[in-house]
């Protein structure tokens, strides 16, 4: 029979249930929290509490936000007659964390919850430009065009964020697609 510690098993199920974290790793964290840093744990503990019942989906564009509209909709020095569409809410902290962009957003997860009525009601807030920030791939370019299907009785501009080789990366690194897409939307030098 094995020696097993319920509460410490029960946190390495719930530490591994996470994206990106394996077996090994879950358990170097539980043995940390639970025998070398106690404060830290109860500190991360509290965080994620209060996260959880704190951050929720803007009402707007369905970013994540503690209060009804997140911080990029409230504010109104922001340029609404862009529209950046993009996968997840978590993009969105991407996006804004590079400092090049001074538009709006709106949040989409599928194809099957996205709420066209929701995203024309945007469009007619006075968009001109709609902006798809997706992960290439086929799946995201059969919804970019489902998308501009939906759109396509409103005079707007449609546009993607650019796709190809990343800096730094040899070619060797670079899968097809990407290097496809480079040579496809090369530019003058």
């Amino acid at each position: 029979m094995k020696a097993k510690i319920e509460a410490y098993e029960n946190l390495v199920d719930a530490l591994e249930a996470l994206p990106s974290i394996g077996k090994k790793s879950a358990q170097r964290m539980a043995y940390h929290m639970v025998m070398e840093d106690h404060f830290g744990a109860m500190k991360i503990a509290h965080a994620i509490e209060k996260a959880v019942q704190s951050v929720h989906r803007c009402e707007r564009c369905g970013a994540m936000s503690e209060d009804e509209l997140c911080p990029v909709c409230a504010d109104m020095t922001r340029d609404h007659t862009k529209l950046c569409i993009v996968e997840h809410a978590k993009d969105i902290l991407q996006i804004e964390s590079s400092g090049e962009y001074d538009g709006t957003y709106f949040v989409i997860e599928s194809v099957e919850h996205l709420d066209s009525g929701r995203l024309i009601d945007r469009v007619e807030e006075g968009v001109e430009e709609v902006i798809f920030a997706f992960t290439p791939g086929i799946a995201t370019d059969a919804l970019i065009l489902f998308i501009e299907e939906k759109l396509s009785g409103y005079d707007l501009i449609f546009t993607k964020i650019a796709q190809g080789v990343p800096t730094g990366v040899s070619l060797e690194n670079i899968d097809m697609l990407s290097l496809s897409r480079a040579l496809q939307e090369r530019v003058k030098v």
